[in-house]
């Protein structure tokens, strides 16, 4: 029984090579690939990818072998299918297996990291105000734990260069800061961060860096050392295309050993990262389909991917941007955002905003809370098209223009 056995290599269309973003007649052949709710359209693909149908199928047959075999299959075969996804991941990455670990979660990766840091009374760390809340109330549960303090900054939504961003984090740096919590993509405005910048700069300071990269991982194309990071996090379930509840912790080999593991487990020593790991019996179908979902985004193509799921979020954004009285909160260079974009209906809460796309357009977007203000985060997948966004682009040009009253009664 070997790590390939439900492969779903043999099931896709041949590989189709570079496309270009625009080529609607390459993208019809990915998106034949999904099968998706036809009552709606979706565009809040941000909160976990909807798997392609390959890899669902797949999931099911995994799904039905575990249920037939039982523990047979636990005992005699899931080490070895384990291991060899440990080695497809790692390629993926550009790590070693080693520095790897399957979570269920990103929020479980940061609480393990954040849990299981050497604090030292006195610590600052440095945030930012659009960082995940999930990841701060965990600091917020070890300041009150451990005698650290947090400290905030807050970034433009439309900054000037790179450089920008790094000066802020650096002016707010000082002797006690100990930790740099960085998040790749925001989920709140699809803003991309100079991670790799922030943190050699960082490095410079002697203060670690740890990375949330939920949103980035598999949308845009990096590998684990590019970052320049020690530690970070992602979501297998959201652009990787894995099923729900799966996700990554990477840390590097020779930080292992700094982070103390939240679960009981004497078997490992200090430096294997198995030993943050030890949560039991797990879900084995969830974590073999990662095998799958591996294969269906190398058929796309990385490259390929971020410049679709790019082309998809500046067709809609650029005609929004002309609209009066309506305010874009992703920054205006399309390479600083990717697939998710947001926007805000002056004088109208963006909750109500998402409430009408969705009753009279049968357009599902979603609110996000973001420095102070709300917007509306809009986030297209490889299956949506681009006459879906034109309907978009009328909904919202036709919201824009309706008297503020009447877009406040039901």
């Amino acid at each position: 029984m070997g790590p390939s056995q439900f492969s779903i290599e043999k099931q896709l269309p041949p590989p189709l090579g570079r496309a270009a973003p625009d080529d609607e007649a390459h993208w019809e052949t990915v998106r034949a690939q999904f099968q998706v709710a036809p009552d709606f359209i979706n565009l809040e693909n941000g909160y976990f990818g909807v798997q392609a149908q390959p890899v669902f199928d797949a999931f099911l047959r995994h799904q039905r072998q575990v249920n037939t075999q039982t523990s047979y299959f636990m005992r005699q075969h899931f080490a070895d299918r384990h291991a060899a996804i440990m080695h497809m991941l790692a390629a993926l990455c550009g790590v070693n297996a080693d520095e790897l670990l399957i979570t269920r979660n990103l929020v479980e990766a940061m609480n393990i990291l954040i849990q299981g840091y050497p604090w030292r009374a006195g610590d600052e760390v440095l945030l930012a105000s659009h960082d995940y809340d999930s990841v701060v109330d965990t600091l917020e549960m070890v300041r009150q734990r451990k005698s650290i303090s947090l400290a905030r900054v807050s970034i433009p939504l439309d900054p000037d260069s790179d450089e920008h961003i790094v000066g802020i984090y650096e002016q707010a740096i000082h002797a006690g800061t100990r930790l740099l919590l960085l998040t790749h993509m925001v989920h709140r405005t699809g803003q991309i961060m100079p991670v790799a910048k922030i943190a050699a700069m960082a490095r410079r300071h002697g203060v670690d860096v740890m990375v949330d990269a939920a949103h980035s991982f598999a949308q845009i194309q990096y590998r684990m050392p590019d970052l320049g990071a020690d530690f970070i996090a992602v979501n297998l379930h959201k652009w990787l295309g894995a099923p729900l509840g799966v996700g990554l912790l990477y840390i590097r080999k020779a930080r292992v050993a700094d982070i103390a593991p939240l679960f009981g487990d004497l078997a490992r020593d200090a430096g294997d990262i198995r030993k943050l790991g030890h949560f039991g019996t797990v879900p084995p179908a969830t974590i073999l389909n990662i095998e799958d979902a591996i294969h269906f985004h190398h058929w796309v193509g990385a490259a390929n991917k971020e410049a679709r799921l790019r082309y998809l979020k500046e067709y809609w954004l650029t005609k929004v941007r002309a609209m009066p009285h309506v305010t874009v909160l992703t920054p205006t260079a399309p390479h600083r955002s990717c697939a998710i974009a947001a926007f805000q209906v002056q004088g109208v809460p963006a909750r109500r905003v998402a409430e009408l796309l969705m009753s009279e357009h049968k357009i599902f977007t979603v609110m996000r809370d973001i420095d102070g203000t709300q917007g509306v985060r809009v986030t297209p997948h490889l299956f949506t098209t681009p006459a879906q966004l034109d309907l978009l682009v009328a909904a919202i040009a036709g919201l824009a223009a309706r008297p503020h009253g009447t877009l406040m009664t039901t």
